[in-house]
């Protein structure tokens, strides 16, 4: 293993962590340090949730991975959890941080669709699983600047940005991801993560 690694890297092992942590693939304490151990942790439980299962560099024959090595298959993972849904670690993830009315209106469903999605007993349909993905994405974004009260007041605060409003009246029905209204939500909680980078 690399002894050393280049604050892009390290950058890189903790944006994959954030993303991890958030979508309940990986706890971001189980992590540990911002090394090349880190980074082998977060490829390993990515794959085991099905994510990023197939990435051109495979450590298991390398000895010794360069830095440049750990940065692209860092940035294949962070990549693959971004345009990954995992419900089945999504659901109790955001669950620990939201109150069930309050997760079940962000998404737009019924409480009792939500209850059945989370306890497994009805799939996840594939908008269902979209939206999640999408809040738990949100929640890395903001993690780095808020603890779990601090994110959910965030949704309900009316903010300058987004024209007076608050987060989740931007999010509301049947949204959809893509959407404009989602991606100035989404746009709004990333300026955070680059604000604390700086």
């Amino acid at each position: 293993m690399v002894h050393m690694m280049s604050d892009a890297a390290r950058r890189l092992v903790f944006e994959a962590a954030r993303r991890a942590d958030a979508m309940g693939v990986m706890r971001l304490d189980e992590a540990g340090g911002l090394d090349a151990r880190a980074a082998l942790r977060l490829v390993t439980r990515a794959r085991d949730a099905g994510v990023a299962r197939t990435p051109p560099v495979s450590w298991g024959n390398l000895d010794v991975p360069t830095d440049q090595e750990i940065t692209e298959l860092l940035r294949l993972v962070i990549a693959a959890l971004e345009g990954s849904p995992v419900p089945k670690s999504e659901w109790p993830s955001l669950s620990g941080v939201f109150e069930a009315d309050h997760l079940a209106r962000l998404l737009g469903i019924s409480l009792s669709s939500l209850r059945r999605y989370l306890s497994g007993s009805r799939e996840t349909p594939d908008e269902v699983a979209e939206r999640l993905h999408f809040l738990a994405l949100v929640m890395a974004d903001l993690a780095g600047s808020y603890n779990a009260i601090g994110i959910r007041r965030w949704f309900e605060r009316p903010r300058t940005t987004l024209g007076g409003r608050a987060p989740s009246a931007l999010l509301t029905g049947d949204w959809d991801p893509e959407g404009a209204g989602a991606q100035k939500v989404r746009h709004l909680a990333r300026s955070l993560v680059a604000l604390s980078a700086t």
